[in-house]
């Protein structure tokens, strides 16, 4: 079966990483697709390593353009996708990359963003761990993905948001770190930012330096990863001091994140948390003891890879995991979660494999 795709905010990076996923999807027609200022240039012009799309044209974001299509990717900057998707009436399935839908707390959304804060929709990780509880009361783990089954709706994740979830989603499920005191520190390439011009984002400006922003709380993927890990299982509020650090490479990210494990634990104990959690997972890899990732690795790829160490000294566990943000983070973990949807194999048109060198 073949279903007919359009992708609003073509023109950008997220948009652009979805168009090159998905022309390889063999059950994916993209049929439309849409921009802002670029509407009705060639997509080409705007992307022009999208050979095999030459033959579109950029059409206005609307909502009787985006209409009638069986789904639709929406790669637009917070606050535009939220308008839009409540006019469609004829979709099957809508997916925002964009963070309209990802917030279930108002107030969160008010304190981060502001501006109108939409309903949210199902969580597009589908390794994410959800810790519920049986009828006896015995804790129980589920996965998001069971919760993407049949939607209609779901919200992309932001891509550090979900790298720093997935970090530390096993060892809180399994209670084996504590939910308070959480530190994480990113190295992420400039494309998460987005194609608009901006000078902190030149290449005369990140070449041969690294830019820590949204220093001290502020940023606005901090709310979503408390959110995930509630969901995991938190006990108490989370929380973390949470830092990026822009570097001079276009497309990745480095997580370290670090949590104070539980009194009484082994450190195997902890392994073994997260071992149990991505044994049978094939986007999300856990890397023999004493082996830690690189950006390198995952370019391209649907791929989450993590490395563990205990210190000891600390009496902390240290996760670094690695991710390419266009693909895991946002494009990849979109298709992911439409497979999942739809009912088609998971891992459908997306790959492990990286582009090295």
């Amino acid at each position: 079966m073949s279903y007919s795709v359009a992708v609003a905010g073509a023109s950008g990076y997220a948009g652009g990483e979805l168009l090159r996923l998905l022309a390889q999807h063999p059950e994916f027609e993209i049929r439309t697709v849409t921009g802002h200022s670029s509407a009705g240039r060639p997509l080409v012009d705007l992307q022009p390593h999208l050979r095999s799309l030459a033959h579109l044209t950029l059409q206005e974001t609307t909502p009787a353009v985006l209409d009638g299509h069986d789904v639709v990717f929406f790669a637009l900057p917070h606050g535009a996708s939220g308008e839009l998707t409540a006019q469609l009436t004829n979709v099957r399935l809508a997916i925002d990359c964009g963070a309209d839908h990802r917030l279930t707390s108002a107030s969160d959304w008010a304190a981060f963003y502001g501006g109108d804060h939409h309903e949210a929709w199902s969580y597009g990780v589908p390794e994410l761990i959800i810790a519920e509880r049986a009828a006896d009361g015995t804790p129980i783990w589920t996965r998001q993905r069971e919760y993407l089954a049949g939607a209609t709706k779901i919200a992309a994740p932001g891509c550090n948001a979900s790298t720093v979830a997935l970090s530390l989603a096993p060892g809180i499920a399994a209670g084996v770190i504590q939910a308070q005191d959480i530190v994480s520190v990113l190295a992420v390439g400039p494309s998460g930012a987005g194609k608009a011009a901006k000078t902190h984002l030149l290449g005369a400006e990140l070449m041969g330096s690294a830019n820590p922003y949204a220093v001290g709380g502020s940023h606005r993927h901090i709310p979503e990863i408390r959110q995930a890990l509630r969901s995991a299982g938190a006990q108490g509020e989370p929380s973390i001091s949470f830092t990026p650090v822009l570097v001079p490479m276009s497309r990745g990210i480095l997580a370290t994140s670090t949590a104070r494990i539980a009194p009484g634990v082994t450190a195997a104990q902890v392994r073994s948390a997260w071992e149990d959690a991505y044994t049978a997972e094939p986007f999300v890899q856990l890397l023999p003891e004493g082996r830690f990732p690189r950006t390198a690795d995952t370019l391209g790829a649907n791929t989450c890879l993590m490395g563990l160490a205990i210190d000891e000294a600390a009496g902390r566990v240290v996760i670094v995991a690695a991710l390419d943000n266009l693909a895991k983070g946002t494009a990849g973990a979109a298709i992911q979660s439409a497979n999942i949807a739809l009912g088609i194999t998971e891992t459908t048109g997306l790959s492990v494999n990286g582009v090295a060198p």
